[in-house]
């Protein structure tokens, strides 16, 4: 309900005379109102403070949750970052395997006549009986039955079995193969007879030979089936004088091979 005087005349200029009043001593005094301002925020502040407490409780939920939304968001980034490096980081160090492997193939000097041809090896056969690899070339590149095939360390073995998009590689070290091999520098020869494990057999050594410990051994090229000059492994001999074969090639990382084959043998 209104004040019978508020809307009088003589109401309205008091006002405004009150007005002008206390602009011109704020004008030309200002520190006149700084007590009761200073009194007036110190009366309102609990009030005030207890009012804004709740919006600022909400505003800091808000932001809250803001940031989490935020963070969550970068981890599933970097996550799919990190997973995409790995993917690179694994494709990487494939690449540099295959291209080992290759620099160790270029590095044997073949009888020009015979011509190679690389393969990447598609599965491990190898079991307690049978120590095999199989490549996914075969007729259809021109691989024949016999043909000696190498890894970046040397001789691994010869084709058995040829189909028109496969082989299969006998490694040395089934207990079915033998390879006809010469002591580096000595000049004796031997045979190397797998025995189904890793260090094959060194045999039919001639009477008296005396072969030494780390002795380089080659194929000798008898039988026609191995190239002459091929690295095959070293010598070591056994607290029982038994000589075996510390192969060059490691068997349980090879991805590219090379088969050799006399030139012009399917012309």
């Amino acid at each position: 309900m209104p004040f019978p005087w508020s809307n009088s005349p003589t109401s309205s200029t008091i006002l405004v005379a009150l007005s002008v009043l206390l602009m011109g001593v704020s004008s030309f005094r200002p520190q006149f109102f700084d007590t009761p301002r200073t009194q007036a925020v110190d009366l309102f502040a609990p009030f005030l403070s207890v009012v804004s407490f709740p919006f600022q409780n909400i505003a800091m939920f808000l932001h809250d949750i803001t940031s989490l939304a935020q963070l969550q968001a970068d981890n599933l980034r970097l996550s799919q970052e990190n997973e995409k490096l790995r993917e690179w980081y694994q494709t990487a160090l494939l690449l540099d395997s295959e291209n080992k492997s290759l620099r160790d193939l270029l590095n044997f000097d073949i009888d020009t006549q015979y011509e190679s041809i690389t393969a990447r090896v598609i599965s491990d056969i190898g079991n307690t009986y049978v120590k095999s690899l199989i490549i996914p070339i075969g007729r259809d590149r021109g691989i024949v039955k016999g043909s000696a095939v190498l890894s970046g360390g040397g001789l691994i073995g010869r084709i058995v079995d040829v189909g028109d998009n496969s082989s299969r590689i006998l490694l040395v070290t089934d207990i079915n193969s033998r390879v006809p091999v010469v002591v580096e520098n000595s000049g004796q020869h031997a045979i190397m007879a797998g025995i189904n494990q890793r260090e094959p057999n060194l045999i039919h050594l001639p009477e008296g030979s005396e072969i030494s410990n780390s002795a380089r051994l080659l194929t000798s090229g008898y039988g026609g089936v191995y190239p002459h000059g091929i690295p095959v492994g070293k010598v070591v001999v056994s607290e029982k004088n038994i000589m075996n074969v510390s192969l060059y090639s490691n068997f349980s990382r090879i991805q590219i091979v090379r088969v050799l084959q006399k030139s012009g043998i399917n012309e």
